[in-house]
């Protein structure tokens, strides 16, 4: 499974951003797509994640609740997640990554991404 993440870049605070992840190679056994952020010398941080068949979540950090969505293709091919009024705490490097479970831990999920940066800017 490979995944390839875009749409990072220079905001200010209060904008929106989506963010791609394209998903392909052996998608059969992927069934949660998440989004995960980290900032140097912290944690990796859970965002929000989606599963293939609906039937689970989707499910979101605490830190962005109410603030991010999101969504798939009917394909699975790609994966986004919208963010809205974003802050200066949402600057981070962003990672989308694939699982063969639904999960909201990093440790659960297999593949991984390259990481698009996000900044905003107060």
């Amino acid at each position: 499974v490979q995944l390839q993440a875009c749409g990072g870049g220079l905001v200010q605070a209060g904008d929106s951003l989506r963010l791609s992840c394209t998903v392909s190679g052996h998608t059969f056994a992927v069934n949660g797509m998440g989004w995960f952020r980290h900032v140097p010398g912290k944690e990796r941080e859970f965002v929000a994640v989606i599963s293939r068949s609906g039937d689970n979540g989707p499910e979101y950090g605490d830190s962005v609740l109410g603030r991010v969505i999101i969504s798939k293709d009917y394909a699975w091919n790609t994966v986004w997640l919208q963010m809205n009024k974003v802050a200066p705490e949402d600057t981070a490097t962003y990672y989308c990554a694939a699982s063969t479970s639904f999960s909201t831990s990093r440790y659960a999920f297999e593949w991984w991404g390259q990481g698009t940066l996000v900044t905003v800017s107060s």
